[in-house]
């Protein structure tokens, strides 16, 4: 499956050439593919490349978020052209409850360009995956630009808004099944397994 990113959050066309994701099967997991403008803006961040860095969203980064509509359990990758990444487990809305995991990511830059490889282990997505967004951030300040696959449509802006990428009632429909076949099933995942027996415990 092949996206591209053609407008900023809020509903406006994009002046550059689109950020374009690529879905695909993975040997245990879902390979994500990028392939974007470099903006080179901000700088890199401080932290060394294949790492996960906190904070990568305040950088250059394309993200990809997974969610399960029903519990609102869903999964966060951010990846920087620099080498950086950040995933994120997340149950309810903007709750992490795990992140900074590693992941498998290969970066290639040229002075305008940048290309990317993740693979994201099925171990990291919640049960159930059924609705999805893709977002991408570069710029400084005032040039700081925010876009997103799916935005929220520019009737429902309101006075003083800013970009949150956590708005998961904008997420659509998707199906991993679409990319794996009809007859395929999402492989259950043991570190969400724990995040529900701990939820139990807490609310005991």
């Amino acid at each position: 499956m092949d996206f591209k990113i053609e407008h900023t959050w809020d509903g406006l066309p994009i002046c550059h050439e689109p950020v374009w994701i690529g879905l695909r099967p993975g040997d245990g997991g879902l390979m994500m593919e990028v392939k974007a403008p470099f903006f080179n803006d901000p700088s890199a961040p401080p932290g060394e490349a294949g790492k996960p860095f906190e904070g990568l969203w305040h950088y250059e980064v394309v993200e990809a978020f997974f969610l399960n509509d029903r519990t609102k359990q869903y999964l966060e990758v951010e990846l920087c052209p620099h080498g950086q990444h950040l995933v994120i487990l997340l149950s309810g809305r903007r709750h992490s409850w795990k992140q900074e995991l590693p992941l498998a990511f290969e970066v290639s830059r040229s002075e305008t360009t940048w290309e990317g490889k993740a693979l994201l282990p099925w171990n990291y997505f919640p049960p159930g995956v059924e609705k999805f967004n893709l977002y991408a951030i570069h710029g400084s300040k005032a040039g700081r630009t925010y876009e997103a696959l799916y935005p929220i449509p520019q009737d429902e802006i309101q006075k003083g808004q800013e970009p949150d990428f956590h708005r998961l009632e904008y997420f659509k429909s998707f199906s991993l099944n679409m990319i794996f076949g009809k007859d395929w099933k999402q492989p259950e995942s043991d570190l969400w397994m724990s995040q529900k027996s701990i939820a139990k415990e807490e609310s005991k």
